[in-house]
């Protein structure tokens, strides 16, 4: 019986205190950082910078560290000057050259260009892209400036890489793709 009594003595105090509350008005916040966040826009004045000043944007010419932009513009006749380019690559690790570029070759390329860069990738055998060549192709001339300059700007239905991959990788992705047109070729 006491704890029928005990019940029935918090039932009444839970509702005298929730009809108490004020409907107009939230509750307490516990952790109020949590729900009113304090922003910033990206490039207004704040005061806890010296003098006022603003967040900087970087100086003109400058480019970030360990990036090297691309000389070569991308149009047909940029494409065609890429042509005479060879890899910047030191020829002396170029098997651990091969072996990073089979790597990335393998993560980014032969889903549609396939293992041996014969153009049958996993997307090209479903269907869902047609028209990938094979590095074999004659009529298409594959250099390794070429295929540079297609991995850093893309080319028709294929989009640029530069984003996904460095200087550095997409001249190692390049390297491999020569072995593959020489196996394709023999």
């Amino acid at each position: 019986m006491n704890s029928l009594k005990n019940i029935g003595i918090v039932f009444v105090l839970l509702i005298g205190m929730t009809s108490c509350q004020d409907k107009s008005k939230p509750n307490y916040q516990y952790m109020p950082n949590m729900y009113q966040a304090v922003g910033y826009e990206t490039y207004q004045q704040v005061d806890f910078l010296p003098n006022g000043q603003e967040a900087l944007l970087p100086p003109a010419n400058t480019i970030p560290r360990g990036w090297m932009p691309y000389g070569i513009e991308n149009t047909i006749e940029g494409k065609e000057l890429a042509r005479m380019n060879a890899s910047p690559l030191d020829s002396l690790q170029s098997a651990a050259n091969l072996t990073k570029g089979a790597e990335l070759y393998n993560i980014y390329c032969a889903i549609c260009h396939g293992p041996k860069g014969k153009g049958q990738g996993t997307l090209v055998k479903r269907e869902k892209i047609l028209g990938v060549p094979s590095y074999a192709d004659v009529a298409r001339n594959v250099t390794v400036g070429t295929t540079f300059h297609t991995i850093q700007y893309g080319l028709n239905s294929m989009g640029s890489y530069a984003s996904q991959m460095n200087t550095k990788e997409m001249w190692q992705v390049s390297e491999y793709v020569m072995v593959l047109k020489q196996d394709l070729t023999k």
